[in-house]
Parts: C-alpha cells; sequence; structure tokens
C-alpha cells in the first residue's frame, strides 16, 4: 500500500515551475533589450517619455509577478492532490460507471487527474460519481 506519486508531483511541478520562470525570464531580458534598443535608436528631437518607459516596466513587472504566482498555485495544488490520492489508500471505491470496484492498493497523481489502482489491479479515474468508502458494503440478500 504506496502512494506511488510524490517523484512525478515533484518533479512535474519543478519542471513546470523553471519552465514558467524561464519564460518569464527569457520575455523580461527581451522587454529591457527591446527598451534599450529602443533608447539607443530614438529620434535626439524629440526623446521617448520616460514615463512611458516606467509604464512599460510596471506593466511587466506586473506580468512576471502574476506568471510567479501562477506557479506557486501550480505547485499548491499538486501537493493538495497529492494529499487528497494519498487517503484514497486502504478504502474501497467503485468507479463512476460501477464497472470497477476494490480496496486500493495504490495511487498515481498525474497533471491531469488521479489514477486508483485496485489491489486486484483494476485502475479507477478519480472523478466526479465515485464512491469511496472505509469499507466494502455488505451485500444484502
Amino acid at each position: 500500500m504506496a502512494v506511488d506519486a510524490t517523484s512525478k508531483v515533484t518533479s512535474s511541478t519543478s519542471a513546470s515551475t523553471s519552465s514558467s520562470t524561464q519564460k518569464a525570464t527569457l520575455n523580461y531580458d527581451n522587454f529591457l533589450q527591446l527598451l534599450i534598443a529602443q533608447m539607443k535608436n530614438q529620434d535626439p528631437t524629440d526623446p521617448m517619455d520616460a514615463s512611458e518607459q516606467v509604464a512599460q516596466l510596471a506593466t511587466f513587472s506586473q506580468v512576471e509577478q502574476t506568471i510567479q504566482t501562477n506557479t506557486k498555485l501550480d505547485t499548491l495544488l499538486a501537493s493538495s492532490s497529492l494529499t487528497q490520492a494519498s487517503s484514497y489508500v486502504g478504502k474501497y471505491m467503485e468507479s463512476a460507471d460501477g464497472t470497477v470496484k476494490g480496496v486500493i492498493d495504490s495511487v498515481k497523481v498525474y497533471s491531469d487527474g488521479i489514477i486508483a489502482t485496485t489491489t486486484d489491479g483494476g485502475k479507477i479515474l478519480v472523478q466526479a460519481g465515485i464512491t469511496v468508502a472505509d469499507e466494502a458494503p455488505s451485500s444484502s440478500s
């Protein structure tokens, strides 16, 4: 009974974090290069307004902060999914369509959902409509 998700969540989260950061940094560097090129090539008789430069920089800083906030939210959501997934191990679960049921042996967390594996090897997509219980329901005749 183990949760097989720790390394997947951590690696995919850190990969998306570094990817988002690289995109933000790359775009920020590009912005600075454009700003420098703009200053070098401006008309000396009609220079660019300093307040316009500051406004552009402020707008870009807001975008960068939003990207960083989204990255942190992604990490938080991945952590929440892992915590949720670990709570299913040892529980009885039945798929939404009722075709797969059993006690959960392991759980895998993917970026787009959670797959629970029963002790019999059945796989259940954790989604709306599943049944989760501490133990299997007693069959009454």
